[in-house]
């Protein structure tokens, strides 16, 4: 039986458009850490050492958009605090980019309200990262969906189910372990480390905000496996900074589809052609890798 569980409404800074923007959670398969059916997000949050659970449903509209989250009683407050803060606004920063990019406003006007999503866990969201180096994201949420099988804690709420990554059991795994669930060795030798690293308290969240960009990126970069594209990721997703990730293929797909006629262009000309996203870069970044996904005219 599911443990009880209270609900709240949780209103949200329009315009967003939640289906849209937590799409990508199950375009590439179910990996049981993030999951969404088209209506109902299921993920947990981290509250100290423990995973909590919650369900999310859409409730609102693009222009009034909110979520009902459902949770353990005790857990309601943190977890309503966590979903309200999980989609980055485009605010000011990015309404003068509106005005001043012709391109970034067409995909506006196709995509509204389609924002980034953040992965506040840092084990989970590097994680994502490592396990989407140089191989499709449908195979990557498969070996998601096998480390959180293998290493991970099962939690139900409402009759679903859903897992949560644990630094303990992963960081005592082997490379030979990690092996049997067809991780590349390099992947399985990062993975590992950065559990450790986790379960040391050496990748605390409220530590790593404290860092300013460029020394955020030393510091993960210290970990074997973890280069300056997984650092860049980590800080768009999880700590929602306006980073545009120009080493990234999709990236550089989706800024030559906008701006080059299809061209791919090198990391330098991504750097170049986006610069003046500024502040607004997370959410320009987010449309163009939609716009890339769908396929749509811009």
């Amino acid at each position: 039986m599911s443990p009880a569980t209270s609900t709240m409404v949780v209103e949200l800074s329009p315009p967003l458009d939640i289906p849209a923007t937590l799409a990508p959670l199950g375009r590439w398969g179910d990996d049981g850490l993030d999951r969404w059916d088209g209506d109902r997000s299921l993920r947990t949050i981290r509250i100290g050492p423990r995973a909590a659970p919650y369900l999310a449903r859409s409730i609102g509209t693009i222009e009034c958009p909110a979520l009902e989250v459902a949770t353990a009683p005790g857990d309601l407050g943190l977890v309503a605090e966590a979903v309200a803060s999980m989609f980055v606004s485009g605010g000011d920063a990015f309404a003068a980019l509106v005005d001043s990019d012709l391109r970034i406003a067409s995909l506006d006007a196709v995509y509204r309200g389609v924002r980034p999503m953040l992965h506040r866990d840092p084990l989970t969201a590097l994680v994502r990262s490592i396990s989407a180096q140089q191989v499709n994201l449908r195979w990557a949420a498969e070996i998601r969906r096998r480390l959180a099988i293998a290493y991970g804690t099962l939690h139900t709420i409402d009759g679903q189910e859903v897992r949560s990554l644990e630094a303990g059991p992963l960081a005592q795994a082997s490379v030979a372990d990690l092996r049997t669930l067809q991780l590349t060795t390099a992947k399985a030798r990062s993975i590992i480390a950065v559990a450790q690293a986790v379960r040391d308290g050496d990748l605390e969240l409220s530590e790593l905000e404290a860092l300013d960009d460029e020394a955020l990126v030393l510091s993960l970069i210290s970990l074997p496996g973890i280069g300056p594209w997984t650092a860049d990721w980590f800080l768009a997703r999880t700590l929602g900074r306006p980073r545009v990730v120009a080493g990234d293929l999709g990236v550089r797909k989706a800024v030559g589809r906008v701006y080059l006629g299809g061209r791919l262009p090198s990391q330098a000309e991504v750097r170049d052609v986006t610069a003046h996203w500024g502040a607004a870069a997370g959410v320009a970044q987010q449309l163009v890798l939609h716009d890339l996904a769908l396929g749509s005219p811009v």
